[in-house]
């Protein structure tokens, strides 16, 4: 890829493709990147998907409310190449992956958790437009309509996403958040969501090839280290 004003320099890692070679092998067909707010995630996904040299597909998941989202956008915009294609699309990404099942180029989704929160937000809402209808004047959803009807749905989306992700042609790479090493949020609604977050996040793992988790700007690679220990638990 050529070097340009946004283009994606970085010694910390270079010098770490440098040590990993030709033994190991650092595009998959399913790579799932997931941290903590800040960590570096998107960055490390960014140089993943730069390395192949092959053209890359960015698919935004952020929608913008306000001045903060835009900024946030905006700094999104210019760490990754202008050259990369730009897909925008806040909630329907099975229909997308199926659309570029065929391309030769690399995908890059940043990020899962926004597209949850799109998801939900979406369910929920829909929940209470029903529920307030003029069939249904009297009633409204409960929370546990967010976790009984809500997430099922969304969770099963996610499934037919992870699974489309492992199979089609290009490499695809997918950017999430660990959001529930925090506190215990206060609201019904955020706790759902931090749930669902939680719930994705391991589908996904699940049918990635590898895993990476990123710490202090630091990339781990947990898959692999994880299923051997999983695995011999499973034994004893």
């Amino acid at each position: 890829m050529p070097e340009s004003a946004n283009s994606l320099p970085d010694p910390q890692f270079e010098s770490l493709f440098e040590k990993q070679g030709k033994s190991v092998k650092v595009m998959s067909p399913f790579t799932l990147v997931t941290g903590g707010a800040r960590s570096g995630k998107s960055h490390f996904a960014e140089l993943l998907a730069a390395q192949p040299k092959r053209p890359v597909i960015y698919i935004a998941t952020a929608q913008i409310w306000d001045e903060e989202m835009a900024l946030r956008v905006k700094r999104h915009q210019q760490q990754r190449p202008s050259t990369w294609r730009l897909i925008e699309e806040p909630r329907n990404i099975r229909d997308i992956l199926t659309e570029l099942k065929d391309e030769d180029a690399v995908i890059l989704l940043d990020c899962v958790t926004l597209w949850l929160t799109n998801l939900l937000l979406a369910g929920h809402a829909e929940a209470v437009q029903r529920a307030t209808s003029e069939e249904f004047p009297l009633s409204l959803p409960k929370d546990n309509h967010l976790y009984n009807h809500v997430e099922p749905q969304i969770l099963a989306t996610v499934q037919e996403v992870a699974q489309l992700a492992h199979i089609i042609k290009p490499p695809v790479i997918f950017v999430t958040n660990e959001v529930g090493q925090g506190i215990v949020p206060e609201n019904p609604l955020s706790r759902a969501y931090r749930d669902l977050a939680g719930r994705s996040n391991q589908i996904l793992a699940q049918s990635a090839d590898q895993v990476y988790l990123v710490v202090a700007g630091f990339p781990m690679e947990i898959k692999r280290s994880g299923e051997k220990l999983l695995a011999s638990l499973l034994k004893e």
